[in-house]
């Protein structure tokens, strides 16, 4: 049953259906008339991310308010084969949210509640509207925080849905790591707890259904509300910047600093042309060489621990001494600098846009992985500054590109093919944050093979057996 149905998915994969008044008028009865719209700019709002992807527009923009009026717009797009596109805050780098035959794009940002706080349980139930740093600002008065910041403020349930981390999933994890239940809408309108009504730290009741929808991309259902793991906010913290002559040896320090057991927060590699952007956007003066940024959280006793481990291990590979910033204006703005990093590298060319692309490999590998993007970068002669979460092994490319000139985006793409087929060949994956969207089936199936694409393809099928969710994105058409 799950083959025929995603044969006929496939048949009917570049079927764009005509979105008629009726459509438009039976749609505005659900949400009410103040949460519609199919004016050009809305559209055009909702036809992309901050990627490269051409912009594809959805045919309609709905913003529902409950989760009972998600369902009732998931009915109605199954009885009319409507394609269903989920919408966060549009901070994704791989396309997801674009709209390749239309349909109806679900903008969750109205749904903006934290439903509940246990404080003694360090857990909290949110809408798919809250962003982390809503959440954050919620939580202040707590003692707790929510540690996954992927850099831009990103909605938590899209970050669900991308399987998001970012600068501090070295010592917290990633959402994977920090999701216990999920609400979900699946395709024909079903409202779905992907954990029943638990909140327990652990389980192991039956499948992984929340595990299966982190990182689903939306291709399988429309997140409504999460169950997210809380944690103790640090009693002290403490940052640090420390170059390096070569990124090999910064990579090095990374890797060896996580083999030590050092309990570092965070622990960022930016390459010398980041750091010549992050300098010029951000108004620092750091040396424009291999730099790695720290992070130590704990006791005031452990963060002096951690930071004489972590001199010692960089002073080993050649690393210059500390400058640390200590005070809470002193730190945010080191941080801000880095989560700018985008905006810093798109300043390196004027008038040019980002292909960012991203891979992930074994700590071991670090090193070597970020040694062969370089090599590549200056083989396709490009403008591409390293950034990367390096703690776990996760790294990014920006590449700079004028998108008026085919041959550089041939060339961003082929570097993209490049470092996600060597990741792979040294163990790795073809993304670590990102997500496959539009960008990397092609990686993803050389990734897991047919065996595992058809499986993929299956599961997809059972749970979409129309392919009105997010088509087009994760397992292609």
């Amino acid at each position: 049953a799950a083959a025929a149905a995603t044969t006929a998915a496939t048949a009917a994969r570049a079927t764009r259906k005509v979105f008629t008044d009726g459509l438009f008028n039976s749609l505005r009865q659900i949400v009410g008339p103040d949460y519609i719209s199919h004016s050009q700019s809305v559209l055009e709002q909702h036809g992309h991310d901050e990627s490269y992807h051409k912009q594809l527009l959805p045919d309609v923009v709905v913003w529902p308010t409950s989760v009972e009026q998600v369902s009732s717009v998931a009915k109605f797009c199954t009885a009319n084969k409507l394609p269903m596109i989920p919408f966060g805050t549009g901070t994704g780098l791989e396309g997801g949210v674009t709209a390749p035959v239309g349909g109806v794009a679900i903008n969750l940002t109205k749904m903006d509640k934290v439903l509940s706080v246990n404080q003694g349980d360090f857990d909290c139930r949110v809408q798919p509207g809250v962003t982390r740093k809503a959440l954050n600002r919620h939580l202040q008065t707590t003692g707790l925080w929510f540690p996954v910041d992927p850099g831009a403020d990103a909605s938590l349930c899209g970050m669900c849905a991308t399987s998001a981390s970012g600068t501090n999933a070295v010592r917290y994890g990633t959402m994977r790591s920090n999701v216990v239940n999920l609400e979900v809408v699946l395709a024909d309108g079903t409202v779905i707890h992907t954990a029943g009504n638990s909140r327990a730290r652990k389980t192991a009741a039956g499948y992984n259904l929340t595990g299966l929808f982190i990182g689903s991309e939306g291709t399988l259902g429309i997140i409504t509300s999460a169950v997210l793991r809380l944690h103790a906010q640090p009693a002290a913290i403490a940052a640090a910047v420390c170059s390096f002559p070569s990124v090999e040896d910064a990579a090095q320090t990374a890797m060896e600093v996580i083999q030590s057991g050092i309990p570092v927060a965070r622990i960022e590699l930016l390459d010398d042309t980041m750091m010549t952007a992050v300098n010029k956007y951000s108004h620092f003066g750091y040396p424009e060489k291999p730099t790695l940024f720290f992070e130590f959280h704990g006791s005031q006793q452990s963060l002096e621990e951690q930071q004489a481990q972590t001199e010692a291990v960089a002073s080993s590979n050649s690393g210059s001494e500390f400058q640390w910033a200590l005070k809470q204006e002193d730190r945010s703005k080191l941080w801000q600098a880095r989560h700018d990093a985008w905006y810093a590298a798109l300043r390196l060319r004027h008038g040019c846009r980002g292909f960012a692309t991203d891979v992930c490999v074994p700590t071991s590998r670090l090193a070597h992985m970020v040694a062969y993007a370089k090599k590549n970068i200056h083989e396709l002669g490009l403008t591409a500054p390293i950034v990367g979460h390096v703690g776990d092994g996760n790294f990014h490319c920006i590449v700079v590109i004028d998108p008026a000139v085919e041959k550089e985006l041939l060339a961003a793409k082929e570097l993209g093919k490049r470092l996600g087929r060597e990741a792979i060949r040294v163990e790795g994956t073809c993304t670590g944050e990102h997500g496959i969207g539009l960008g990397k089936t092609e990686l993803l199936r050389e990734e897991v093979g047919a065996v595992g694409m058809g499986a993929f393809k299956s599961i997809k099928a059972v749970f979409d057996p129309h392919n009105l969710m997010n088509p087009g994105k994760v397992v292609g058409f």
